[in-house]
């Protein structure tokens, strides 16, 4: 630790501001990308991490899936939405197994794990037994197995997290341009 201050003291103040700026513009372009794919897929949350195995064989925990959520889509039984449900802050990843759609174009639809023996109802909010449109964040487009393991790790152990972004952020300030 001792090494890194020295190395900070060394670097002229021009340097420093340099790499202070140069993090920022990454921190900065990750935002960037982040909203351009809120705006792009419809969905608040465009990425997500399958945090439990209620999906499996279709998804294990770690999984990141790819999200749409475009209000034309027709929901229809099979297909996997990730939805939120009021008192809950974690969204939750399901299939769909039954829908009602009415006459007025309005659906209400039910879901369930792949991996659990009963739906959801037990899921949603006290006195609610169906989804609405509203409900969904996104469907599933397409994943990437287990690369959201890191998320995981970081959730369940904060020290790795702060350590993890200490050791990024000294890389960054300290990288001297060649």
């Amino acid at each position: 630790a001792m090494d890194l201050f020295g190395d900070l003291r060394r670097m002229n103040k021009r340097q420093l501001y340099y790499q202070v700026l140069n993090f920022a513009m990454i921190v900065s372009s990750a935002l960037m990308i982040w909203k351009g794919l809120i705006v792009v897929t419809g969905s608040e949350s465009p990425i997500v991490v399958v945090l439990s195995g209620s999906m499996e064989p279709a998804f294990h925990r770690g999984d990141l899936l790819f999200l749409t959520n475009f209000h034309d889509d027709p929901i229809r039984a099979g297909e996997i939405v990730v939805f939120k449900v009021e008192g809950r802050d974690i969204p939750i990843v399901h299939r769909v197994i039954k829908v009602h759609e009415k006459g007025n174009g309005n659906i209400k639809f039910l879901t369930k794990g792949d991996n659990n023996e009963v739906d959801d109802r037990g899921l949603y909010k006290e006195g609610q037994n169906w989804l609405e449109k509203k409900d969904v964040v996104g469907r599933a487009r397409g994943f990437l197995p287990y690369v959201g393991m890191v998320t995981i790790i970081m959730n369940d152990y904060p020290k790795f997290k702060y350590a993890l972004l200490a050791v990024m952020g000294a890389y960054v300030l300290l990288k001297r341009e060649s």
